[in-house]
């Protein structure tokens, strides 16, 4: 199964914020969005980053006065772990395990085409083995 499957059923909507603004910027959106990561992208719709709740709990262990007015751009990811429409689910729950992270863009040459999550991968992976033990079941039966 490919990442487009996932696109297919819960759509490309992926927010964005600018370098610029602030983790308080970036807590509103994760709340208003019920959200886990915002994709930081430039102008022209380039990924330049990734912020996640992790990020902001740990930049909050460091400085819980004066963390929500930090500049996005001194505190997003910016190595950016991304996966195309073509890769398939087990290649990204396995980079998603061994790099430790829940999201993951889906881009095409640097450009943000969508983003999964890993409960995205997971819940993908429980149907495709459900339908496999459907198959199984009818299978044997006949």
């Amino acid at each position: 199964m490919l990442v487009e499957t996932i696109l297919q059923t819960k759509g490309v909507v992926v927010h964005t914020l600018p370098e610029t603004g602030t983790l308080g910027d970036v807590v509103a959106a994760l709340n208003s969005h019920n959200i886990g990561a915002v994709v930081i992208t430039d102008v022209g719709g380039d990924i330049i980053g990734i912020l996640s709740e992790r990020d902001i709990v740990r930049r909050l262990g460091k400085d819980p006065a004066g963390a929500l007015s930090l500049r996005i751009g001194d505190c997003m990811t910016r190595s950016v772990v991304t996966c195309t429409r073509n890769t398939d689910l087990d290649e990204v729950m396995e980079r998603m395990t061994r790099q430790r992270i829940r999201h993951m863009p889906v881009a095409d040459h640097g450009h943000l085409l969508g983003i999964v999550s890993i409960g995205d991968v997971v819940k993908h992976k429980i149907e495709e083995i459900e339908r496999e033990a459907e198959v199984l079941k009818e299978y044997i039966a006949s």
